[in-house]
């Protein structure tokens, strides 16, 4: 049985059920918690109910709907709870499986590193996905952005966003670099910080095993692992081996190493398999701009996918168009992947791009593709319009800026079923 603090559960709304497989039981009209997040969290929230729940009168008609309910992070759960991340706000993601929100503003002060970080730490989500695929219309600095079709699975929860560091004046900092000096002759400056980075076989395997399948089902070529374990060989190195290990365990008859298509099978990979190969962080940058095409899906570790997701989204307009979800064994949290903007707090005025797409991926999670599909189209459709937003229509010669709810609106209008 339920029990929250002050939340309330809407009336006629079901709840969704994970099967002992893993894959979801989703009813017609299934409760989904949100987060409206602070500064442009509202406004772009409210744009992607407007557009998520018009997709699906119009392609469902009345037999599926949404049932919202609000549940609290950030400055609104500060007024609400008197803490920025209450328990509610955990038990619902829990209780729902599903759930999705806007930007959030960490506090100055201590408490929590990070909100974000905290909400998929605390609810294991593993898997940050992010898709980096070009809408045609959308200014890009390349010169061939519609090469961008990658989809990055990023480690959530291991590597730097573990937060295990030490000050350099601490007493924990002196006491780790006498013990590194004593046991391991390894001499730090007395001057320098310092930080774990643990990246485990289990918390690896079950990143590239999300990676694996999500190519298997979405008929994608590969899975690129990308490391740096020419220098960190145990850390970035073994995520490389525990990848192809996991592959050839799990995956045998679905994938193949690209040294086996080019001993075995004269450079031309067989039908249905799925190429496992990898490359090095540093070469990786150059290759997503130089060779683009040549990448669909993406596993790496959490910094390297922190940075490659937000290059990769550069090329295909920037944050306003990048959709982003963290992803668990049960528990699915969909976002918007830039800040806040607070300098923007209430305008009406930023993209809202992100969260909808990030909305459409939520669509096609619980199985309703068909509206996901319908939503990208539309947005496809309002931009070839030119009817953007004012980050889009200042890189657009003669184009005049629509306002957020505008922008939702004019997505509705093109919405075809």
């Amino acid at each position: 049985m339920m029990h929250f603090d002050k939340l309330k559960v809407p009336a006629g709304g079901e709840i969704i059920k994970v099967l002992n497989d893993g894959s979801l039981e989703v009813p017609d009209a299934p409760i989904i918690p949100f987060i409206q997040g602070d500064g442009v969290g509202p406004d772009i929230m409210r744009a992607t109910k407007i557009v998520l729940d018009g997709a699906l009168e119009k392609v469902y008609s009345k037999s599926r709907r949404i049932h919202w309910v609000e549940i609290f992070a950030g400055e609104k759960a500060k007024k609400q709870y008197g803490k920025y991340l209450p328990a509610d706000t955990f038990e619902a993601i829990r209780a729902f499986k599903v759930a999705i929100k806007g930007p959030l503003t960490t506090p100055v002060g201590g408490g929590f590193r990070s909100l974000n970080v905290t909400l998929r730490q605390e609810l294991d989500l593993y898997s940050c996905v992010r898709p980096c695929v070009y809408i045609p219309g959308v200014p890009s600095p390349v010169r061939n952005p519609d090469s961008m079709q990658v989809i990055i699975f990023r480690e959530n929860t291991e590597d730097v966003y573990a937060g295990i560091e030490w000050e350099h004046d601490s007493t924990e900092a002196s006491e780790l670099r006498a013990f590194l000096s004593k046991k391991f002759k390894i001499q730090l400056r007395d001057d320098a910080s310092i930080g774990l980075k643990p990246i485990s076989e289990f918390g690896s395997k079950r990143l590239v095993r999300a990676a694996i399948k999500y190519a298997i089902k979405h008929e994608l070529p590969s899975v690129t692992l990308m490391h740096k374990g020419n220098i960190m060989k145990f850390t970035e190195g073994s995520f490389k081996e525990w990848g192809y290990e996991l592959a050839k365990d799990e995956f045998p008859n679905e994938t193949i190493t690209e040294d086996e298509v080019y001993e075995n099978h004269g450079s031309q990979p067989p039908v249905g398999k799925v190429i496992i190969k990898d490359r090095i962080a540093d070469s990786m940058f150059q290759q997503v701009l130089t060779r683009t095409g040549e990448y669909s899906v993406i596993a790496t570790s959490n910094l390297n996918g922190d940075y490659l997701s937000d290059a990769c989204a550069a090329q295909v307009g920037g944050l306003g168009m990048a959709p982003g979800a963290n992803i668990g064994d049960e528990i699915a949290l969909f976002e918007a992947t830039h800040g806040t903007a607070p300098k923007y707090t209430n305008m009406d005025k930023v993209n809202p791009s992100s969260l909808i797409l990030s909305g459409a991926m939520m669509l096609e999670h619980l199985g309703w593709e068909e509206c996901a599909i319908a939503i990208r189209d539309a947005i496809q459709a309002t931009i070839g319009d030119r009817i953007v937003t004012y980050d889009l229509a200042r890189l657009m010669e003669g184009v005049s800026p629509v306002k957020t709810s505008e922008y939702a609106l004019a997505i509705v209008d093109r919405l075809k079923y």
